[in-house]
């Protein structure tokens, strides 16, 4: 038998039609397909960050350090000199820091107890923690204060206005990302390992702190500069609770936006901000990088055992029940009082004068307090500017998910897609009262154009998406990095199209993740506030603005019905975090 070479057979030409490309140049053709159709992928949301996002910040830092058409960075000597410069960014370091360790502290236990024991009610549990996170800062704001005015039920503590009710409100809204991001991970992590420190003779409390702990460092640390940048850049729950006294560099940049028309003063402090954030996203990254590499270690279903409150007989002493029941406490404690403002907003909505009624209710259908609109308007308005800003976030989001989560064989493109990776999350820091005003300025003759786009009713929606595509791209990149590349391949060699194996293995095994993305963008639109507040026609303004515009207001008529607007926007929010929450399956979901 004589052995032969395959060659390709050469390629006829149709007798009737135009000559057929050979094998090698339909693969070069579907190459360069792929690679157009990523570079499209990759450069759709890459325009809409620049046009909507960088491009207003640059404008509203620029028209700060531009005189007379000359660069002038004066204002960060005169903006340095001032002490009140340096009181308001000490306040936000301080505020942020402790803010962060509290939620540290207590978020730990939390996550302990909700991820890594299991009991009836678990997943209720889960969700009451999680509604703070999306509640709107406005709505925290009003929550909180309610409980701690002078008749209110803790009133007796006199902290109103002060540090302290500040720090209690940035924990209230923080305390998830904690719970989440660590339990997320401590439901995967190994048993084994900790077993066998056990077996040579550690100490419950010891091997947690010698194995344990530091392998659930990476995720405390991502956790906790996710938790410093929010409060360090928190807005609405500051300027509620803290006023201008306890106003940290974000609540000082809306003050001389407006109050002082101090433009210089706010850009040289939106530089300040954004190097904090940028800081705190560098740490986070590091911390994600590092807690990516560690997931794959076990299934829940293998490390997750039954709540333990009781020893059984004939079970030894130093079987690590007492810190299970510390940590069952603490979290029990922490429960109780993330509940309690949400209740008392609602107690407090119901009294009126000496008595109960519905009166502040049945005030939501009519027009006061300032208010060009009634508060089911408002509403509306919300509702229909969160569909607009999650169908945004969820296209933009959704094709900077699918670019990352690529691994790309050549060392620049890898470092192409890290970088994009965390210039998508940029929104999340930056002053959403700097891109909000940002926008008042750059859609005025955009680029050089003749146009006029800040009358225009799709700017709300475009500044919400701006800061929840953060959200839709972790939530659904760590599943769509999960997903084994050799499926693609498989389906690829078995005839299908890019198209197709993009539909049927990536939107397939990401389609609950998505949906989870879709629920928590519609969240925090319904619930923006810090760009929104500059946006916002006055004969068209969104529920957390009216809801604000109440509060301002004297008398206990408007203050009431904010407080009845405050329950009807929590409600349409834990609504959706619910929906959300029975879309999630255990290890499914993101960071969030």
């Amino acid at each position: 038998m004589t052995a032969t070479t395959a060659l390709p057979r050469p390629v006829r030409d149709a007798p009737d039609g135009p000559a057929r490309p050979s094998t090698g140049a339909r693969v070069r053709g579907a190459g360069l397909g792929r690679g157009a159709a990523w570079t499209v992928a990759a450069l759709v949301p890459l325009a809409f960050l620049v046009v909507f996002f960088a491009y207003p910040v640059a404008v509203m830092v620029g028209r700060g350090f531009v005189s007379d058409g000359r660069l002038d960075l004066s204002g960060f000597a005169d903006v340095f000199a001032r002490p009140r410069t340096w009181r308001i960014i000490g306040q936000t370091l301080a505020q942020a820091g402790v803010a962060t360790t509290v939620s540290v502290l207590l978020g730990v236990p939390g996550a302990y107890v909700l991820y890594r024991r299991r009991f009836a009610g678990r997943a209720a549990v889960r969700a009451l923690v999680t509604v703070p996170f999306v509640l709107p800062t406005v709505v925290v704001g009003v929550a909180f204060r309610s409980l701690l005015v002078e008749n209110g039920p803790l009133g007796f503590l006199h902290l109103d206005g002060t540090f302290a009710a500040v720090v209690a409100a940035l924990v209230f809204f923080n305390y998830a990302i904690v719970v989440r991001g660590v339990g997320g991970m401590w439901e995967r992590l190994d048993p084994r390992a900790e077993q066998a420190a056990r077996a040579l003779g550690a100490t419950p409390w010891r091997a947690f702190r010698t194995v344990t702990l530091p392998a659930l460092t990476p995720a405390i640390a991502s956790a906790a500069s996710l938790v410093f940048l929010f409060c360090a850049t928190a807005f609405g729950t500051v300027l509620v609770l803290g006023g201008l006294r306890y106003g940290t560099v974000e609540t000082e940049i809306w003050v001389q936006t407006t109050q002082f028309l101090d433009l210089r003063a706010a850009a040289v402090l939106s530089v300040v901000q954004l190097v904090v954030v940028v800081a705190a996203l560098l740490v986070a990254n590091r911390a994600r990088g590092r807690r990516e590499r560690a997931l794959p270690l076990a299934s829940p279903e293998t490390a997750v055992r039954p709540l333990r409150l009781r020893r059984r007989a004939g079970e030894p002493r130093d079987d690590g029940l007492g810190l299970e029941r510390a940590a069952a406490a603490v979290t029990a404690l922490v429960v109780a009082l993330l509940a309690l403002p949400l209740v008392n907003l609602v107690v407090r909505s119901l009294r009126v004068g000496d008595g109960w009624g519905l009166d502040h209710y049945v005030a939501l259908s009519s027009v006061r307090g300032g208010v060009t609109v009634t508060v089911w308007e408002a509403a509306l308005t919300s509702l229909r500017t969160a569909v607009d800003a999650t169908l945004l976030a969820l296209l933009v989001g959704g094709l900077v998910a699918l670019v990352v989560s690529r691994r790309p064989r050549r060392p620049a493109a890898r470092r192409a897609v890290a970088g994009m990776d965390a210039l998508f999350m940029l929104p999340l820091g930056v002053s959403a009262v700097t891109v909000g005003f940002g926008f008042l300025l750059a859609m005025h003759q955009p680029f050089g154009l003749d146009l006029d786009l800040r009358r225009s009713p799709l700017l709300v929606p475009i500044a919400q998406a701006v800061v929840a595509v953060p959200l839709v791209v972790r939530t659904v990149l760590p599943v769509l990095r999960a997903i084994d590349p050799r499926l693609r391949e498989a389906a690829a060699t078995l005839g299908a199209a890019p198209g197709r194996v993009l539909r049927s293995v990536d939107l397939a095994l990401a389609g609950r993740a998505l949906g989870l993305a879709v629920g928590f963008a519609f969240a925090a639109s319904l619930g923006e506030f810090g760009a929104t507040a500059f946006l916002a026609r006055p004969d068209r303004p969104t529920l957390p603005v009216v809801i604000f515009r109440l509060i301002g207001r004297p008398g206990p008529e408007s203050y009431g019905a904010a407080l009845a607007a405050s329950v009807v926007l929590a409600l349409l929010t834990a609504s959706v975090v619910a929906v959300c929450e029975r879309l999630r399956r255990a290890g499914e979901g993101g960071e969030w």
